[in-house]
C-alpha cells in the first residue's frame, strides 16, 4: 500500500515534467529550427501550423488533465447506510460487503478511501478515480496526450533529420536510431542536447502508443456499456444501445468536449444528479 501511495504521488509529477519538457522542446527548439526556412514568413506557413497545432492539443491535453482532477467523483458512503468509522472501510476490504448491496458498480477506493458509483479504475497518473464525471474528461485526455505526443515525434524527427543529415525514408532508420546514437554519443561525435532529443523520440512514442491503445479499449468498453471495474470482477451488465451507452458518458455537448476542455454538463448522469 505504501508503495501505491508513493506512485500516486510520483505519477502525476512524471507527467507534469514530460509535459513541461515536451512544451520547451516544441517552443524553443523544434519550432524556431523550423523558421530558418525562406517560406516560413507566411502566414500560413508550415511553421506556424505546426505551432498552432502543437498549442492546441496540449491546451486540450492539460485543460481535460485539470477537469479530471477537479470533477472527483462523489464519494457515496457519506450517502449510503454503511455504518461508521473503519467498520465501513474493513467490510469493503475484506470483501463482506459486496458492491451490489449498496448501490451498481459501487467500489471502495483504497488509495482515494471513498466509494464511488461507476467506478472504473484508479488512475495513478492524475492521482484520482476515473468514474461516472470525470469518464468523458479522462478519455479527451487521452486522447489529446498521444496527439501531442505523436506530433512532438514527428518534429522531433524533422529536427533530428536536419541536425544529424540523415534521412527517415526508411522505416528501420528509426529503430535503429538509437543504438546507433548511444555509440556515437559515448565516442563524443554526437553532442548531449541530441541524445537528449532522440530518447524523448522514443518516450513520445510510447506514451503516444500506450495512450492510444488505452483510449481506443476505453471506448470499446463504454459501447459495451461496461466497466473495467465491470470486467475485472465479472460483473453482467444489462445490454443498451450503443448510441445511449455514448450519450450517458459523453453528453450531448459531446463536439464541444472534442474542441475545448469542458465539463460534461450534457450526460445523463449530470441531470440525474441535478435532480
Amino acid at each position: 500500500m505504501l508503495v501505491l501511495r508513493l506512485l500516486n504521488v510520483v505519477a502525476p509529477a512524471y507527467f507534469l515534467c514530460i509535459s513541461l519538457v515536451t512544451f520547451v522542446l516544441q517552443i524553443f527548439l523544434f519550432i524556431p529550427s523550423m523558421f530558418r526556412d525562406p517560406s516560413a514568413t507566411s502566414l500560413l506557413s508550415p511553421v506556424l501550423l505546426h505551432g498552432a497545432l502543437f498549442l492546441f492539443l496540449s491546451a486540450n491535453a492539460l485543460g481535460n488533465y485539470v477537469l479530471v482532477i477537479q470533477s472527483s467523483p462523489e464519494d457515496l458512503g457519506k450517502g449510503l447506510n454503511l455504518g461508521q468509522g473503519t467498520e465501513v472501510v474493513a467490510d469493503w476490504l475484506d470483501g463482506s460487503r459486496s458492491p451490489g448491496s449498496a448501490l451498481p458498480s459501487t467500489h471502495f477506493c483504497r488509495l482515494c478511501a471513498r466509494v464511488t458509483q461507476r467506478h472504473d479504475h484508479h488512475c495513478f497518473f492524475t492521482g484520482n478515480c476515473i468514474g461516472s464525471r470525470n469518464m468523458r474528461n479522462f478519455i479527451m485526455f487521452c486522447l489529446y496526450t498521444s496527439l501531442a505526443c505523436l506530433h512532438s515525434l514527428v518534429t522531433g524527427m524533422a529536427y533530428i533529420s536536419v541536425a544529424l543529415s540523415m534521412s527517415f525514408a526508411n522505416p528501420l532508420a528509426f529503430l535503429t536510431l538509437l543504438p546507433h546514437s548511444i555509440s556515437q554519443f559515448f565516442s563524443g561525435a554526437l553532442l548531449s542536447s541530441e541524445m537528449f532529443v532522440i530518447l524523448m523520440l522514443y518516450l513520445w512514442l510510447g506514451i503516444g502508443l500506450a495512450c492510444a491503445g488505452f483510449c481506443c479499449h476505453q471506448m470499446l468498453l463504454i459501447l459495451r456499456g461496461q466497466t473495467r471495474y465491470q470486467v475485472r470482477k465479472g460483473m453482467v451488465v444489462r445490454a443498451r444501445p450503443w448510441r445511449q451507452n455514448l450519450r450517458e458518458v459523453f453528453g450531448k455537448r459531446w463536439l464541444l468536449g472534442l474542441v475545448i476542455p469542458v465539463l460534461n454538463v450534457g450526460s445523463d448522469n449530470h441531470k440525474q444528479k441535478e435532480k
